[in-house]
């Protein structure tokens, strides 16, 4: 059994341990965490304790990870444009529409249903069950490059990077209107929206430190063309930090506020670079994908309609 351990602080105090342990390893989801605890292979200060204990600053969290079981997810024959597969990982250019994890609704066709087929027995076991190891997520309608890893080991080392900051994601995005400035740096913390649980906000619930750097690459009249580097990797990050600088991305109708009339299935966003240290070799990796074709028409169409 492998074992994580963190410190609760000021960033996890006051939070419930479910949630703070979901918080400190994301590939755990809160319903994975809630098990643990019931099998007290979650305690603090040495002690099992239940998902609705407030954590203290200060404490000591433990998480015992148990051997991997097999899983009720169905692999099937989806194609996948791997970037780059070895033994630890694979880095895959995940398509704008797909759902990477199975969820109500969406049980197959996601990229984890993919997964499972193309790795066969060689995955990771990092959330309780045989299946691979999605060290961080995309939304359904973001494509681009993400990061899976196939054993445990890497999973944890990829994960401590990624909390570290020293993961590097970037991402390109068109925006409604165009900023003063040609390039700035957004620092406000993100939490769940106060009335809608699907949301993130500035503030919000538990807010948690997020930053991101963005600068304009090519300006039109109603729109421009940006690049967003994350300092912090917060849910909806830069839909929402773009949003609170009165730019929100092209497409987005949750936190555009206003109706998707430019012929986009979602927002226009794209994680185009993905860069880490190799868990095995110690070496720095960096990819980066083209702009897929529905990003490049969207520009074409602005271009061409003076937009």
């Amino acid at each position: 059994m492998d074992k994580l351990d963190f410190f609760a602080d000021e960033e996890y105090a006051g939070i419930r341990a479910d949630k703070a342990v979901s918080m400190f390893e994301p590939s755990l989801s809160r319903s994975a965490v809630q098990k643990l605890l019931e099998k007290g292979l979650v305690t603090v200060g040495g002690k099992p304790q239940s998902k609705n204990y407030k954590l203290k600053y200060g404490d000591k969290i433990e998480i015992t990870l148990p051997e991997p079981e097999p899983t009720d997810i169905r692999p099937m024959n989806i194609p996948l444009d791997i970037f780059y597969e070895d033994a630890d990982l694979l880095v895959v250019n995940k398509p704008k529409g797909m759902v990477v994890h199975p969820a109500p609704g969406h049980y197959d066709d996601t990229l984890v249903n993919a997964l499972m087929n193309h790795c066969g027995d060689s995955l990771s076991g990092i959330n309780g069950e045989i299946r691979p190891g999605i060290v961080h997520r995309i939304d359904k309608d973001t494509g681009g490059l993400l990061m899976v890893a196939k054993n445990d080991a890497a999973h944890i080392a990829l994960a401590e990077q990624i909390r570290d900051h020293s993961f590097r994601r970037e991402y390109r995005a068109v925006l409604c209107g165009n900023p003063k400035e040609d390039m700035g740096v957004v620092d406000r913390p993100l939490g769940r929206h106060p009335y809608d649980r699907k949301k993130q906000t500035i503030g919000g619930v538990n807010p948690r430190d997020a930053v991101t750097r963005w600068a304009v690459l090519e300006r039109y009249r109603y729109f421009c063309n940006v690049k967003c580097v994350l300092e912090t990797g917060r849910t909806h990050q830069i839909r929402v930090h773009m949003l609170s600088i009165g730019h929100p991305v092209a497409g987005d109708t949750v936190y555009g506020g206003e109706k998707n009339d430019f012929g986009l299935r979602g927002q226009c966003l794209f994680a185009a670079v993905l860069g880490f240290t190799h868990p095995s070799t110690g070496k720095y990796m960096e990819f980066e994908a083209p702009l897929p074709r529905w990003y490049t028409d969207f520009i074409d169409r602005i271009k061409r309609s003076n937009w």
